[in-house]
């Protein structure tokens, strides 16, 4: 059927989002590159790159991030590119959830949406967290009194100190997020180039290139026996390194949950989430190369856990080290404040469609336009799944000790899990639904055929690897194993797919029928009547003129 892309009153973005059956409530004041903006700030190389290095150091050395990145990042580039075409094509801030329950029903946008929901929780942890202890590093590289009373608890505090702030500035921000977003760019691209520049121009020495796409490194406590070759090096252990890769570029789904504050959305956002990984994954691989061939001591780095800490105090002076740590704190703090609005805009989506406990509360805007109730609650449960990071880990030995954030990185696992498995879901649906699939003003033409099905894959097989242990002390099988080292990723998530299986057969499926409109659609529409909107463009037969081509990265 046809609906008119234009009603009185309304902007095309307004009619867009009539017609998908919601009313204009959050203000449409981002532009196309704010939306980029906040993809590209959750993204975050000054964030990823810096809080997760040691897992691919300890997990395969150099080569799990010279050549395991780029290799990577292509995988999540398809992943972008086929979310983009379904931002194109239903621009609102459900986003995920919202495509999932179109394409396959209520079930698949309920299990979906809580999936996402869970993975943007945990990112909010992990980020946060992240930027206290760069914080806390920054000023014990500077200070040597602040660096004698280090603690986890010391740690931990300020990681609540940044949880209240970026809670803060999303709720009074308003129209100040979108600019901080801008900003955020900015002080990403210019601070990774003068990170790069001071690594390349200050230490005396360089690592060769020969170890740098070479070297091997396996200082996970003892997997695959320890060594650096073999089928368990190569299919256990280094996989765990690309944990790196896989969480530092996630949280581009943002550029969908900003659609309906984004002007042009239908092509706006679909550029943000595509571009936001494009551009993070060279600067990124340019800023990790940085980090290798500013190694002095390959042996010294692995028995410091693998910290890029170490990397630079070998490397520079405690003025210049901590200049660079203070650099990507910052700009962590950044990427912490674009998770939380993002994690908010989601719940506040979520929760318009009856599908969270109180939903009515993390639904309602304050006088500002936004959701100050989801951003709240998203604080507060950031906070409470942090709390086993107070547990010190150490995979070395008491006369040589390695100290792991082992909670830190599977919250990570969790992030990583609970958003791509969400991520997963839409895109299945999309290719099963092949043809019949109205694409919007952005899309593949027909380069879905393949992109969805080899995204699924990849998607599948890292969350089978994020959920096995880090090191054999997690198996409950092995002799030396002790709770404190375990990667809880599995039981949270597996709980979490448990509780949700109970709760929908129990209660959900009774009630939660999927997004819910709030404007009256034309009579006769729903369903896949609002798939088949005329306005969203030519169908997979005909492409448009807003078709990706491959190497064009302004398409």
């Amino acid at each position: 059927m046809s609906v008119s892309r234009t009603t009185e009153g309304h902007s095309d973005d307004e009619a867009l989002l009539a017609e998908l059956g919601y009313k204009q409530e959050l203000n449409r004041t981002w532009s196309g590159f704010s939306n980029f903006a906040i993809s590209f700030s959750i993204i975050s190389i000054l964030a990823g790159c810096f809080t997760t290095f040691g897992q691919a150091w300890n997990n395969g050395g150099p080569i799990a991030i010279s050549i395991g990145w780029p290799l990577i990042s292509a995988f999540i580039l398809v992943i972008g590119l086929c979310m983009s075409e379904l931002v194109s094509a239903y621009p609102t801030s459900g986003g995920i959830y919202w495509w999932a329950a179109k394409l396959g029903g209520a079930k698949a946008g309920y299990y979906t949406g809580w999936l996402n929901l869970i993975g943007l929780l945990a990112v909010d942890a992990s980020v946060a967290y992240g930027a206290a202890t760069f914080f806390d590093l920054s000023f014990s590289t500077m200070s040597e009194s602040w660096a004698a009373g280090y603690s986890l608890s010391r740690v931990f505090w300020m990681f609540l100190v940044v949880l209240v702030l970026t809670a803060l500035v999303n709720i009074f921000g308003g129209h100040l997020l979108a600019m901080l977003n801008n900003i955020s760019v900015w002080w990403h691209v210019v601070g990774a180039a003068v990170v790069i520049a001071i690594l390349v121009f200050l230490p005396e020495k360089h690592m060769s290139i020969a170890d740098v796409f070479s070297m091997r490194v396996n200082n996970s406590g003892g997997l695959a026996g320890g060594e650096t070759s073999g089928w368990g090096f190569w299919f256990y252990v280094l996989p765990l390194g690309f944990l790196l890769t896989q969480y530092t570029i996630t949280g581009y789904d943002a550029s969908a949950h900003l659609s309906e504050e984004t002007q042009g959305a239908a092509d706006g956002a679909a550029k943000g989430i595509w571009r936001s990984i494009f551009y993070s994954a060279i600067g990124g691989w340019f800023l990790l190369l940085a980090f290798l061939f500013a190694v002095q001591d390959a042996d010294a780095v692995t028995a410091g856990g693998g910290g890029v800490a170490v990397i630079f105090t070998q490397a520079l002076s405690s003025t210049w080290a901590g200049t660079v740590l203070l650099i990507a704190s910052i700009g962590q703090f950044f990427c912490t404040t674009a998770c939380m609005t993002s994690t908010s805009r989601m719940l506040f989506a979520f929760s318009r469609d009856g599908a969270v406990p109180g939903a009515s509360l993390w639904a309602r805007l304050n006088s500002r336009k936004v959701p100050a109730n989801a951003v709240l609650v998203s604080s507060v449960i950031a906070a409470i799944i942090t709390i086993p990071a107070l547990v010190e880990v150490n995979i070395g030995t008491e006369d040589a000790p390695i100290i792991v954030p082992t909670a830190f990185y599977a919250v990570v696992s969790v992030a990583v899990i609970g958003l791509y498995i969400a991520f997963a879901i839409p895109i299945w649906l999309r290719w099963r639904a092949g043809d019949a699939f109205r694409q919007g003003r952005w899309n593949l033409g027909t380069k879905w055929r393949w992109m969805a099905p080899l995204a699924v894959a990849e998607i599948a097989i890292v969350s089978v690897y994020f959920i096995l242990p880090f090191t054999p002390a997690a198996n409950p099988l092995n002799d030396s194993f002790e709770w404190k080292f375990v990667n809880y990723a599995p039981i949270l998530t597996g709980g979490t797919l448990l509780a949700l299986w109970i709760g929908w057969h129990l209660s959900a499926k009774k009630w939660f029928t999927g997004p819910k409109t709030t404007v009256d659609l034309p009579a006769g529409m729903s369903g896949a009547d609002e798939i088949a909107l005329e306005h969203h463009g030519k169908s997979a037969h005909g492409g448009s003129e807003h078709d990706w081509k491959p190497g064009d990265p302004t398409s």
